[in-house]
Order: C-alpha cells, then structure tokens, then sequence
C-alpha cells in the first residue's frame, strides 16, 4: 500500500524563512503599517527586504493564514447557536467612488464576515447574509440598524423574527470599524475591489486572532492569552 504523501510545504519556493515571512505579514496586515514602514523596521532587525517583496507575501500568504484561522474558529464554534449577531454596513472609497464594506460582528466582537459591494439595497444584503448563515450557520438573533434592505432580505430567508433594531444596540459592530479606518488612512485608500475585499476578509481574520479584550481582564491573562495567539500564529501552515 502506497505512504501517504505528505502535503507539499507553501513556503518551498521561497529563499526566507517561514518565521520572517510569517513576522512580516503580521506585521502588515495586524498594525497601521504602510509597505515602506514595514520594509524600515525589519531592516532596523537586521532583515533587509523590498517593500515590493511585502506587498508580494501579504497577498500571496495573507488569505491562507486568514483561511486556516477562520476554518479553525468555525469547526470550534459549530455547535454554539446561541449567537447574537450584529450586522452594519461602512463606506469606503474607492477611487474616489462609493462602495460599501458589510459586516456581521458576534456579541463577543469577532468579525464573522466582511463583503464589498457597489450598492446596499436588498440584493447586497441578501447575498451578504447567505454568506454569512452559509458559512457560520444560523444564531439566536440577529441585531441591525434601521436600513429598510435588511428587513426585505430577512424576509426573503423567512427569519424577520430574529431581527432586532435599536438605536444604540449595535455598537458593537461600529466599534469593529475603528480598526479597519485606521488600516485604510495607513493604506492610502484602496483602488480596486478585488484588493479591498481581499484585505478586509484578511484583516478581519488577523485582528481576531490577536483581539484578546485587553481591557477586561488582568495583566497576567492577557499575557497568557497573548501568547497562547502568537504561538498558534507561528504555527499557521507549519
């Protein structure tokens, strides 16, 4: 009986290391970094790089790290149904255009899902929600702002039930927007859609995996828990 292959490495056609190549996407993608930023603090460690070849492994890498933390996310949290989501959408310029950044945020302020589109009326809304109830299932309830295309959407999945409207009940999820804003002014704006989606997919991912809600424990949690997420990071497609 043939050995199993072992599942070929994704780093084997690259000369650095998979630390420094893991190191520099997270740098990029988790703080408020431009390329150039990047490239001027690893050289200060004494690895010196292109800001092309940052620009190159955040695209290349950036959605395999951010698929395998969200498969993981997903397989813990298939079982829990009592989940109240909070669903917003956010303006970002593109081009000088307006397009809108979708957003469905758990009470506990992880970012399930992130989609761009041209228009937020109830098509928008509806593929949006599909995506989301496709890939994390169905919760508890479900918290939006007064946008009338939610309401047409729900109606056409047969849950309206389950939605709730309230004028400071989703500050949840436009409290998930600040990180984002401050990628996009380090960022210089994006120029193209499939770009935009890509980061925000990405983003959100990252900044999940490293929110660990310093604010409501301890010193000596959050230290543990901080680096419980660095470690599970450094082992992202060993």
């Amino acid at each position: 009986m043939p050995r199993p292959r072992k599942p070929a490495s994704p780093f084997r056609y690259f000369n650095s290391s998979p630390e420094v190549i893991r190191l520099v996407v997270m740098m990029y993608v988790r703080f408020p970094l431009s390329l150039r930023n990047v490239e001027d603090m690893l050289f200060e460690r004494g690895i010196d790089l292109c800001h092309e070849t940052v620009r190159h492994w955040w695209n290349r890498f950036g959605p395999m790290f951010a698929g395998d933390i969200r498969r993981q996310r997903v397989s813990r949290m298939k079982g829990f149904r009592q989940w109240r989501w909070h669903l917003d959408e956010m303006y970002v310029k593109l081009n000088g255009e307006m397009v809108y950044l979708w957003r469905a945020v758990d009470q506990e302020g992880e970012i399930l899902e992130s989609y761009i589109t041209k228009t937020r009326d109830k098509e928008a809304a509806l593929t949006f929600m599909k995506k989301a109830l496709k890939r994390h299932g169905s919760p508890e309830k479900i918290t939006t702002d007064g946008l009338r295309s939610y309401r047409a959407a729900m109606n056409e999945l047969g849950n309206t039930d389950r939605q709730e409207i309230g004028r400071w009940a989703n500050n949840r999820v436009e409290n998930s927007h600040l990180s984002f804003r401050r990628r996009e002014r380090a960022m210089l704006r994006f120029r193209r859609m499939k770009t935009l989606q890509k980061f925000a997919s990405v983003h959100a991912n990252v900044h999940n995996h490293f929110n660990q809600e310093r604010h409501l424990v301890d010193r000596q949690t959050y230290k543990e828990r901080r680096s419980a997420a660095l470690a599970e990071w450094q082992s992202l497609m060993s």
